[in-house]
């Protein structure tokens, strides 16, 4: 009887030990591996561009009705890096087109049936709001009025939220037409939509916000306002 219940409580031990190792994974070093991805990825864009290989256009508020075809957007591969104020000046991240399981372990995800960066349309993005870096784990203090910004190497891209965090659930992909209904459009116009999940350990709602292109500037002008401390 005793020797069953030490090799029980062995098993337990054991078990308990295994479970202690799965959290630490899950909690730390998923996002260690995660935050090298994503700054591996954002030296790549750099990279590129500093060879002069960005060839999207300068498109938005301003700009030409008929701008240079935009260059391609790969499955898996970043094509533009994403800032948000309210979340800290020093938060930066890669935006990577499509959003299969792989693709948001190295950043955010561009939903691929949504508008391109800065192109009239919906342009559409996901991220963890926990695991992989956390990237959006500070999702519900985004408010009305905060900037979100982007580039693509040539352009810089500032929209303005309008409205949420916005609650719903997985099934509303409503949220990313091209006039979300629920965000208060009621006409085309270029706008951009950031999704994560929702609570903050789990995946039974999103959290939802709507924004429109408030301005673009090329690159060569220096850091648009919203970034500048």
């Amino acid at each position: 009887m005793r020797v069953i219940v030490r090799s029980v409580s062995e098993l337990c031990i054991t078990v308990g030990a295994l479970i202690v190792l799965f959290v630490v994974y899950v909690l730390f070093w998923t996002g260690v591996k995660a935050d090298s991805v994503m700054n591996d990825q954002i030296d790549q864009l750099q990279r590129e561009w500093s060879k002069g290989a960005a060839e999207h256009p300068a498109v938005g508020p301003g700009a030409s009705s008929s701008p240079a075809r935009p260059a391609a957007y790969h499955y898996g591969k970043p094509f533009a890096i994403m800032y948000i104020p309210r979340l800290g000046f020093t938060w930066n991240k890669p935006v990577l087109e499509g959003t299969g399981t792989d693709v948001l372990k190295k950043g955010l995800a561009h939903y691929a049936r949504t508008a391109r960066l800065g192109q009239e349309g919906n342009f559409a993005v996901a991220g963890h709001r926990r695991t992989y870096g956390d990237p959006f784990k500070d999702f519900p203090e985004l408010r009305p009025g905060d900037a979100v910004v982007l580039t693509n190497g040539t352009t810089w891209f500032t929209y303005r939220i309008d409205k949420g965090p916005y609650k719903t659930v997985p099934t509303d992909v409503e949220v990313i037409d091209p006039v979300p209904r629920k965000s208060g459009y009621t006409r085309p116009g270029r706008y951009l939509t950031l999704t994560t999940c929702d609570p903050e350990w789990g995946h039974s709602h999103r959290l939802i916000v709507w924004a429109h292109l408030d301005s673009t500037q090329p690159v060569e002008a220096g850091k648009p306002k919203a970034l500048r401390r």
